[in-house]
């Protein structure tokens, strides 16, 4: 598969544009570990525009972790194409535009998903941005505003008239934000429309190998992206790729994981400071599946999630690896 020129391979598996979890050092690991692709945390146009340091430092990104791309939001065109140009002074290899984002402070302002309710703007902003810019230009959405509004399969064919390259969609509405399954039958639907040309990504509740085989060979996608199942679980992208590939390579032990934590958090800590580095870890220590099944767990995860030090949480993590040494877990 290809966006424009960057060839991703057969079956490339993405990780998907999340706030506050896709920094820098969490897209390192997760490229190590075999995702095809990886973008930074999505970045407000407007606020680009205006300069916002802790904005333009979304903009950061490593020859290591190529190909990247940084997704951009907003509800104008101006800001829309101004934030593009300054995107790609950056060098991301793809800038991928968000009309799928649900949350209330984004959406209801009219930008991410809320452009589903003003198609003829969403249309225009995707038309002029790629104009504006020689990077490959794609796109994020959902299915629709609704149920009463799925429009996702006229929406990609205006999208690819747009020039896009690809297409990636999140089987949801807007209106269901993250609740209920994903439903992969309209993206299907989109893939198989003989006049789609631009590869289309499929996104939602990849949350494991088996769902992952399943995407590609009954819904037909070119790629898959992968989101909140990375949360404090950056291997997913090897167990992913060693189900697609046919590897019969062991799985990582527990005591593996730990050791990834371990070098995600010192990796924050190096890149950014100590607070701001533990904060960035501490949603993926919360998330990950690693503790599930150690009895009495929860004063060791408070104290975890409490954790100010990088010391002090690594001391935390000795004592967990000392917890399923004692109840005979799997390590």
């Amino acid at each position: 598969m290809k966006i424009g020129n960057i060839d991703l391979g057969e079956r490339p598996v993405f990780l998907a544009p999340m706030e506050d979890v896709t920094d820098i050092g969490f897209r390192l690991l997760c490229k190590r570990f075999g995702a095809s692709m990886v973008y930074t945390e999505f970045v407000s146009a407007e606020a680009l525009v205006r300069d916002v340091a802790s904005t333009v430092r979304k903009l950061q990104i490593s020859d290591e972790e190529r190909p990247v791309g940084i997704q951009i939001y907003g509800r104008t065109v101006d800001a829309m194409v101004e934030a593009a140009k300054i995107v790609e002074e950056a060098h991301p290899d793809v800038i991928d535009l968000n009309f799928g984002c649900p949350v209330k402070k984004v959406a209801s302002k009219g930008a991410g998903a809320g452009m589903l309710q003003n198609i003829p703007l969403l249309l225009e902003i995707t038309r002029e941005v790629v104009k504006a810019v020689k990077v490959p230009v794609t796109v994020k959405t959902r299915l629709g505003w609704n149920h009463d509004q799925l429009i996702i399969t006229t929406l990609a064919e205006q999208l690819q008239d747009c020039g896009i390259q690809a297409l990636t969609i999140h089987g949801r509405t807007r209106s269901q934000m993250y609740t209920g399954e994903a439903d992969w039958t309209l993206i299907g639907e989109v893939k198989r429309n003989p006049r789609i040309t631009i590869p289309i990504i499929g996104n939602g509740d990849i949350t494991s190998p088996e769902k992952a085989c399943e995407a590609f060979s009954r819904y037909g996608v070119d790629a898959i992206m992968v989101g909140r199942a990375t949360f404090g679980c950056p291997w997913i992208f090897k167990e992913i790729r060693d189900a697609l590939d046919g590897n019969n390579e062991q799985p990582l032990t527990t005591d593996e994981k730990l050791d990834i934590l371990e070098e995600l958090l010192r990796i924050n800590v190096e890149r950014i400071d100590e607070q701001r580095g533990i904060l960035h870890t501490r949603r993926h220590l919360a998330a990950t599946p690693i503790f599930k099944g150690i009895p009495n767990f929860r004063p060791t995860r408070i104290a975890m999630l409490r954790a100010t030090h990088m010391e002090e949480l690594l001391a935390i993590l000795e004592e967990t690896r000392n917890l399923f040494a004692a109840y005979l877990l799997p390590m």
